[in-house]
């Protein structure tokens, strides 16, 4: 064989090499991509966050996380996502609307304490129905009887909220950032209706059935119909923030912690958050 022969034989060889190192690659990458089309995430969410959440979540398959889907995301009071949790409900993220929920998923071991992070803040508002005609509607006014309320129940931490602004006290005479805003009284020149989620709460004032209802700034956003007249100061209540952490059972904690991370820094996902009236911790 001549030297010319065994030149093109080495080089017909390496080509056939190298083509198969090429397929092998090629077809551990497919491998590789239909592993990650199987994570799917389930989130547990607090109501006041369904519009963003959901917009953030197909931004993020969209912004290179083709791998990923969401299951179907549920969207409650805080309170109800914990009873649901404690009922053996799945969950590999718990978002709530606050530090006292929270912390209740933590004492009961719903999450894992060391993946929790503040991720939004809010604020709390009063507003009526569109074209009302009020404006500029303070607590001094709503304590003294002059319009009908709506707040959420115990199970809504914007109710919770609401009562601490709103409440005469409970029984050590606290009142304010003090309480926990459940079980709180009111004064008796108060007209207040409750209900069971904010976004129910919202409905109370866009039908016109109270004068004011008790929500958050990102609600106004969300569900439209009302107007903001008055705006609670943020020194007669707990600070609004929206704790996350991934869940004790999860079984996707990697590529939850990527999406936690995403929603925290990524700019897409705060345009998204800011669109709908949230700021980030």
């Amino acid at each position: 064989m001549t030297v010319a022969q065994k030149a093109k034989k080495l080089a017909t060889a390496f080509a056939a090499f190298a083509c198969c190192a090429l397929v092998a690659v090629a077809l551990t990458g497919c491998q590789q991509e239909q592993r990650k089309e199987d994570v799917q995430l389930q989130v547990f969410a607090a109501n006041s966050l369904s519009k963003a959440m959901e917009e953030a979540q197909q931004a993020y398959i969209e912004d290179g996380h083709g791998n990923v889907s969401f299951a179907d995301t549920q969207y409650k009071a805080s309170g109800e996502l914990n009873e649901m949790l404690g009922a053996g409900s799945y969950a590999d993220l718990l978002i709530s609307a606050s530090k006292g929920s929270m912390d209740t998923a933590v004492k009961k071991g719903y999450v894992d304490e060391g993946t929790r992070v503040d991720l939004f803040k809010n604020d709390l508002v009063m507003v009526s129905k569109e074209g009302s005609g009020l404006s500029d509607v303070t607590l001094d006014n709503i304590a003294a009887g002059k319009y009908s309320i709506c707040v959420g129940d115990d199970s809504v931490p914007a109710g919770n909220y609401a009562a601490q602004s709103l409440s005469a006290g409970d029984d050590a005479g606290k009142t304010g950032k003090e309480i926990s805003g459940k079980g709180g009284s009111y004064g008796s020149d108060y007209k207040v209706v409750t209900d069971t989620s904010v976004g129910n709460v919202c409905k109370h004032a866009q039908s016109g059935d109270v004068d004011i209802a008790f929500v958050y700034t990102s609600d106004v956003y969300r569900f439209g119909g009302v107007e903001i007249v008055g705006t609670v100061p943020g020194d007669t209540h707990k600070n609004i923030v929206y704790p996350g952490a991934i869940t004790k059972d999860c079984k996707n904690v990697d590529a939850t912690k990527e999406f936690l991370d995403w929603c925290m820094n990524s700019e897409k996902a705060q345009a998204i958050w800011q669109k709908w009236g949230f700021e980030l911790a």
